[in-house]
């Protein structure tokens, strides 16, 4: 077939980037493509040309006139940056007369610049610097006076970076970074002449602006003018070590550039797949909080949570923990204990964590945090499509022409992919919104939704189903597409159920809130504008039909054509960095590693090989089995590696009734966090920087993670899993994490082609890499599915059991802001707080009125399950009858009202629907009292045990 194709192609003339050129450039003959400009052309013969406002991250621009080149038999000298190559073209970018004026011009930047070249903070990293000795420029005759330097007055209101006016050559470096690869416009040229200067906004502090801190101008200013204050302060790296990102699943790959163990910076990688250069304000500056002074380096043990914390070896703390986990299994029985692996953590870690139960514990009591965000995408897409992941790379969608966001706010959540997704969006491509809220991506600078489907919350499958039914009914099926790739019984099923009347927009817009003719209109645009991607966030996986949600979409993007190619598919977004990897590496109680069940007696039986042991073939609990266990008195022992579950977990009150009923709590993490209060061994985690390793990202992008510093409590994760397995008399015995992946490629037909060496060669790989694709699969069921005939299921709307009643008259969703992550652990130790400092609750103006509510009041939200208190946000990007908040504080109680509502199928909760009241109030919930009693009591016991104080 690819024969055929090429074969094919020899007849069809090229596009202009296949057609080639062939010119000279300072005598030496350099063939380029078409279009390539002679700045590139030169570079690629190895020959520099002087510059300033080029860098290849952003479009050509000709404003710096360094980079002139002279052309024979055309006059004057033309920018090379903007001048592409043409056939026959005799090019010279080295003669006396472009050097006379590139000296020129270089004497004009400098008598506008500070006299403080030899001392600034920038020195041994300035391009201006560079280009004055590349042009030979010595001394200067204009007396610099220009009026940059003696009108200018430094910013420093952004935490991380400073803005010193004075050092500015207004190359718009910065300026177009902020357009063109952020994509929020933020930053302009103010003033004319020797006055003209970058300015945020409407000549704005940085801080007061629009700006989102990713870093994108300072990355790309070429002089001081934008400097980290970490270099200010530390002065300039010694060497570089390329790692990746903690934070959220887009998985940036970032350049650590440090001095001795010690981190000056964080540069996004420009050969980083997964983000090409780009990054965020979290993972470029918010890494802090590895060195914070709330870090415990000690192990600790204590025998009951209301006794004192005591400072023990690392030995003496393995020992206890082990002892109690055999003393507890002894009395109990063996299902008496178990584990939650870390999205936090490596692979390698995670693998080590669930090996840990099934082997040294016995029992298939292994959950993941995955349970409470993603597990309706593993479940949904393996009905559907065959394997439990995306099917797209981040950079497939720049072929989309129609972009469906469900569920999902990709400026806070993944925003270094929110910014491909504009860049595309400003390129033409059109974009349907369906979120109860209005989110950034509805409307902002260049950008506006085609279509925003304010759905109310919980009714997403009817809104699937909806667009489904208009899709089948107007004759939009891609019917060659489904007669060859789908199974016919099951389409034929799917599509007499959406055909009925009772599934139609008209039908289903009271449930919904969508007007009929908005949702007709955005089917037809995703059935007909050509390649529909879809991408979806937690908005869809944390409901009650989650796993129903998940289905539909694949229902649609099947029965449209849209998976299988670049510019389509089914793509998740995942919140936490390595969500995808716990996930693989059989983190569900049901599954091994590389989603094999565990009552498959041929997967089973290679593991028992490998490990020695025998394989319960029963699954195990999930967690809240586990909670429910732990209520009821059978579940008495856990080990928690990297996951606060009191804070992220539903029902509150109800978690922290189970952690209380446990007689043996190991939590192994960074901080002594929410769940961390309530155990009786806590273990020294080790931050990303401390280890080695592998994540694995929302696009099944497997990225090494490489160790910075060494581990500040002694010991990197995996390595406490180790001594742990080894106390309970289970041999564990691997030099590094490098033979951990061995095993796991070794026993995962997906990563049979995974190594650390593959990954240094490539960079990074997407799964499944194996015989078969030894490089990894960018883009999944390209001439098949997984599954080999893809399967439609009938996606029946069952409306939530949470309903508005008098008592009870909002709906709650819930969801995450840009500065912070998750539960706020690492950005909450960082200055990241001067964005964010508190949850907030988003109130729609006429609900607010009704309840005499404003801005900044302090309001009780009360549900069924709890009370808290919050400060209000009057907003319009709500509607009314909907009400917002995130989760990123502890204290704020988000999750004391989530109830514990579950997705049908895999128990994901159901924190997007939670009815509640709203009410002024004049002071905290009773909840929020009584944690910070049980919050002062705790630290109390920190500091009362000998010696025993936070390690600094």
């Amino acid at each position: 077939m690819l024969d055929h194709l090429k074969e094919a192609d020899r007849g069809t003339p090229k596009r202009e980037s296949e057609r080639e050129v062939t010119l000279e450039i300072d005598g030496q003959q350099v063939t380029v493509p078409a279009g390539t400009s002679l700045m590139r052309a030169a570079v690629d013969a190895g020959i520099r040309v002087p510059k300033l406002c080029a860098t290849d991250s952003l479009e050509p621009f000709g404003s710096c006139r360094l980079c002139l080149v002279e052309i024979e038999g055309r006059r004057g000298f033309p920018a090379s940056c903007t001048t592409p190559a043409e056939p026959g073209m005799k090019v010279r970018t080295q003669t006396p007369r472009l050097q006379e004026l590139r000296k020129g011009v270089m004497e004009l930047y400098i008598s506008d610049h500070p006299l403080d070249c030899l001392t600034c903070s920038a020195n041994g990293n300035c391009e201006l610097q560079d280009m004055a000795g590349v042009t030979g420029l010595r001394n200067v005759r204009y007396g610099f006076e220009g009026a940059n330097h003696l009108n200018s007055r430094k910013d420093e209101s952004n935490p991380y970076f400073s803005y010193d006016p004075s050092k500015c050559i207004v190359c718009n470096r910065c300026v177009r970074a902020c357009e063109e690869t952020q994509g929020t416009f933020a930053l302009t040229i103010s003033g004319r002449g020797f006055e003209s200067r970058v300015s945020p906004g409407q000549d704005q502090p940085f801080m007061a602006s629009e700006c989102v801190s990713c870093g994108a101008c300072v990355e790309a200013c070429p002089t001081a003018t934008l400097q980290e204050k970490s270099v200010i302060w530390l002065g300039q790296p010694e060497h570089s070590v390329i790692t990746t990102c903690a934070y959220c699943g887009v998985g940036c790959a970032f350049k650590a550039e440090m001095k001795g163990n010690e981190v000056v910076r964080m540069v996004p990688w420009k050969e980083g797949k997964a983000n090409e250069g780009h990054s965020c304000v979290k993972g470029r500056f918010a890494w802090g909080y590895a060195t914070h002074q709330d870090r415990m380096l000690k192990p600790m043990i204590r025998k009951k949570i209301t006794d004192p914390w005591q400072e023990v070896s690392w030995d003496e703390a393995i020992h206890y923990a082990a002892s109690e986990f055999k003393r507890l299994q002894a009395k109990y029985g063996r299902e008496a204990i178990g584990g939650i692996t870390s999205s936090r953590c490596t692979n390698e870690e995670t693998y080590l964590v669930q090996k840990l139960v099934r082997a040294g514990f016995g029992n298939n009591n292994v959950d993941t945090c995955a349970r409470v965000c993603h597990s309706p995408t593993g479940y949904g897409l393996k009905q559907t499509l065959g394997e439990s992941a995306g099917t797209q790379t981040f950079k497939s969608v720049e072929q989309a022409d129609v972009i469906m966001v469900i569920g999902a706010n990709p400026t806070d959540g993944h925003p270094v992919f929110a910014s491909r997704m504009k860049k595309r969006l400003r390129e033409g491509a059109k974009l349907i919104v369906v979120d109860p809220r209005r989110i950034d991506m509805v409307k902002s600078p260049h950008i506006r939704a085609a279509h925003h489907l304010q759905l109310k919350p919980g009714t997403n499958v009817a809104v699937i189903t909806a667009m489904a039914h208009v899709i089948a009914t107007e004759g939009l099926i891609a019917q060659d597409y489904v007669t060859e790739r789908c199974e016919p019984a099951s389409f034929a099923e799917w599509h007499a159920f959406v055909s009925k009347a009772e599934n139609s927009p008209e039908a289903t817009e009271e449930a919904t809130g969508v007007p009929a003719a908005e949702l007709r209109a955005a089917a037809r645009l995703y059935a007909t504008a050509g390649n529909g991607a879809i991408y979806y966030g937690l908005g869809v996986t944390e409901h009650s039909q989650g796993s129903t949600m998940v289905m539909g979409i694949a229902n649609l993007a099947m029965a449209t054509g849209n998976v299988g190619r670049e510019g389509v598919g089914v793509n998740p977004l995942r919140g936490q960095n390595n969500v995808q990897g716990s996930c693989d590496m059989g983190s569900f109680p049901h599954e091994l590693p590389g989603y094999r069940h565990v009552s498959d007696s041929i997967a089973r039986a290679s593991f028992e090989a490998a490990w020695g042991v025998r394989i319960d073939p029963e699954p195990g609990l999930r967690i809240p089995n586990m909670f429910d266990a732990a209520i009821g008195g059978s579940f008495k022992g856990l080990y928690c590696e990297g996951e606060d579950i009191v804070q992220s977990d539903p029902n509150t009150q109800h978690v922290a009734a189970a952690m209380m009923a446990m007689e043996c709590v190991v939590v192994q993490d960074l901080f002594l966090n929410e769940t961390a209060k309530y155990a009786h061994v806590f273990l020294p985690g080790s931050s990303f920087m401390e280890k080695d390793g592998t994540f694995t990202n929302a696009e099944r992008r497997i990225s090494r993670v490489r160790k910075l510093m060494p581990p500040k409590a002694g010991y990197a994760d995996w390595e406490v899993t180790v001594k742990l397995a080894q106390a309970l008399g289970y041999p564990m015995d691997y030099a590094s994490p490098e033979e951990i992946m061995d095993e796991i490629a070794a026993l995962t037909p997906t990563f049979h082609g995974v190594s650390y060496k593959r990954l240094d060669e490539l960079g990074s790989i997407q799964w499944p890499c194996n015989e078969d694709a030894p490089e990894g699969t960018p883009t999944m069921h390209i001439d098949r599915f997984v599954r080999g005939k893809g399967r439609f299921v009938v996606t029946q709307y069952v409306a939530t059991d949470e309903k508005v009643t008098r008592k009870f008259p909002l709906l709650l969703t819930t969801g995450r802001i840009l500065s912070q992550y998750n539960v706020g652990a690492q950005t909450r130790r960082t200055e990241n707080n001067q964005w964010h400092s508190e949850d907030r609750l988003e109130i729609h103006p006429h609900d607010a009125e009704e309840r005499g509510i404003r801005d900044d009041d302090w309001v009780g939200i009360q549900s069924r399950a709890g009370e808290t208190v919050l400060r209000a946000t009057v907003s319009g990007r709500m509607q009314p009858g909907v009400v917002y908040t995130t989760f990123h504080f502890p204290e704020s109680g988000a999750n004391v009202i989530t109830t514990d509502n579950s997705d049908w199928a895999t128990n994901c909760p159901e924190y997007k629907v939670t009815a509640v009241q709203v009410l002024p109030v004049m002071q905290p919930s009773a909840w929020q009292q009584e944690y910070s009693r049980f919050n002062r009591r705790q630290q109390e016991l920190l500091t009362q045990g000998a010696g025993t104080v936070p390690a600094k």
